[in-house]
């Protein structure tokens, strides 16, 4: 294997989320290569960096990291590699990282991607859901409020949802995800590469049952399929539903939140509305 330094810049190196077989032949490489290593935590790595026989000194960085070292790193890039690594998995995917890079590109130097394992995405390929079109959430917010909020603005988004979440708040957000999302079909994996990777599949309150007495450990990613197809209302139910809102309403107002009602589209419910 090649040893030889590497050209100056900002290598982002995926790391195993449990398996270290999955630490690539390219990851090694450049570990090996890097004049430094920026590391999540340094306790963490250790490890991971003697598996992969990588002796270069090794620096803390993470996104609460002050702006002098971030200053400190992009002075060292213009005559040196360094690595950015994250406790596990892909950096900058709900791990720290962008400010960084968009530091270093601002500043000209290079950047490369080294690319790797990923949990969002292996949850995704565990769970059987429709994969076409997903969107990625990170964690959600602890606040109950919060997580509500954040739920209802992605009701409507006809794609799969991928968030993370931990064992002890596991039951919570599953529940709070079947108040607003109802029956959808989801996925609970967890420990995704180890020895006791798991996936349980099943709707929303099937999982909240499931998971209600006993929280699992480990990182875990759920996976929520979208929405059911679209019923058009008939323009019966568009006429009962708008006489009602226009008691009250103005016919822009009164489309505006029969459409959101119903599910239809604005300009429908509006034209209705006029004729009304």
């Amino acid at each position: 294997m090649n040893d030889e330094p590497l050209p100056p810049g900002l290598y982002i190196v995926a790391t195993p989320i449990g398996n270290l077989g999955d630490l690539s032949p390219r990851a090694i490489a450049t570990l090996r290569r890097v004049d430094r290593i920026l590391a999540e935590d340094k306790r963490v790595s250790a490890k991971l960096l003697a598996h992969a026989g990588a002796t270069a000194p090794m620096s803390t960085y993470h996104d609460h990291s002050d702006e002098a070292l971030r200053d400190r790193i992009l002075a060292e890039l213009g005559t040196r590699a360094v690595a950015l690594i994250s406790d596990a998995g892909t950096p900058l995917i709900s791990d720290p990282g962008y400010k960084l890079v968009r530091a270093v590109r601002s500043a000209g130097h290079a950047v490369h991607t080294v690319p790797g394992p990923c949990a969002a995405i292996a949850a995704l390929t565990l769970a059987g859901l429709p994969t076409d079109r997903f969107l990625f959430l990170g964690f959600l917010s602890s606040r109950a409020k919060a997580r509500s909020e954040s739920i209802a603005e992605v009701a409507g988004v006809r794609a799969s949802l991928v968030l993370y979440e931990s064992g002890p708040r596991l039951g919570e957000t599953l529940a709070a995800l079947a108040e607003r999302l109802g029956e959808r079909d989801a996925a609970v994996t967890r420990e995704i590469s180890k020895l006791h990777e798991e996936c349980v599949t099943g709707t929303l309150p099937e999982l909240v049952a499931r998971y209600a007495e006993a929280p699992p450990r480990g990182e875990i990613v759920i996976v929520i399929g979208p929405p059911g197809e679209r019923v058009s209302a008939s323009n019966e139910e568009l006429d009962r539903a708008l006489d009602e809102a226009l008691s009250r309403l103005s016919p822009s107002r009164a489309a505006a939140e029969v459409a959101e009602t119903l599910n239809v589209p604005k300009k429908r419910a509006y034209a209705r509305a006029l004729e009304r």
